[in-house]
């Protein structure tokens, strides 16, 4: 009797032994999709805050960066009429080249006039009133955090087959885009959907080859994500951005009033030249 429960207790040992590294595989791979699914929150979370920034810095900076363009060529251009060198008429055409042409007539009311006229924005800035300044869209903190938990819950990477996976990439995607319009009231009511949807499936137990071939496309993923980061952080909206992650409203406003500085010295000094 007591050689047959040694005899037990060795073949359960073996057992548990045997299945212990498909433990740890397993175990690895819940770790790394999870890690994934944060960094692809994270990801796309700066890709909203840099396009909306890029947005408002177009919005709010871009007719000052124009105005300064058209100043300088003309500053330029005066000074070649009245000095005659050629040195300075080829600096005045490059400066004018480098000056936006002019928008055709659709593209340069896209948003100022309706059927009834101008808006009220265009009116105030051709009567040089004070321009409502442009709507706010970076998601709330609200936003943010339902934003993340759905992410977490509803993610593609975590769906047992291919019609689950299909079922929640394409609510991923509406996800997505609510949260790119800051729309927190959407995104609760997406909430609400996915909690009264079917619950998903458990990850049945999976083969070693299996598993280490997830981990290996979960490593070729976050190099991709890690990528496209890279190319976020190093453009200009990117690296501006990251000065004043917390106040980007703020750094705006700094630049805004560097420009108009800028824009005053130029006519003052084109003023000078016509004088």
């Amino acid at each position: 009797m007591t050689s047959s429960g040694s005899d037990g207790e060795a073949q359960a040992a073996a057992e548990g032994g045997a299945a212990r590294p498909e433990e740890r595989l397993e175990r690895a791979v819940r770790a790394a999709e999870q890690a994934l699914i944060e960094y692809e929150i994270a990801v796309e979370t700066f890709r909203v805050e840099v396009e909306n920034f890029s947005r408002l810095h177009h919005q709010k900076l871009g007719p000052m960066y124009t105005r300064l363009d058209e100043l300088d060529a003309r500053i330029a251009e005066v000074t070649a009429d009245r000095t005659g060198d050629p040195e300075d008429r080829r600096k005045a055409d490059e400066a004018r080249a480098r000056v936006m042409p002019m928008p055709g007539v659709e593209e340069l009311f896209n948003g100022w006039m309706d059927g009834d006229g101008l808006f009220p924005e265009a009116v105030a800035m051709l009567t040089d009133q004070p321009v409502r300044p442009p709507q706010r869209v970076r998601p709330s903190d609200e936003a943010r955090k339902l934003y993340r938990d759905l992410a977490r819950k509803a993610h593609p990477d975590l769906a047992p087959d291919e019609s689950e996976r299909q079922r929640r990439e394409e609510f991923i995607t509406r996800v997505n885009a609510a949260y790119a319009r800051g729309d927190e009231a959407l995104l609760r009511e997406l909430a609400e959907e996915w909690a009264k949807g079917p619950a998903p499936k458990e990850r049945g137990p999976s083969h070693s080859e299996e598993l280490y071939a997830r981990l290996e496309w979960l490593s070729q993923r976050k190099e991709l994500l890690t990528l496209v980061a890279k190319e976020m952080e190093e453009s200009a909206i990117g690296s501006m951005l990251r000065l004043a992650p917390d106040d980007p409203d703020r750094l705006l406003e700094e630049i805004a009033e560097q420009l108009l500085a800028q824009v005053a010295a130029r006519e003052e000094e084109l003023a000078a030249l016509l004088g």
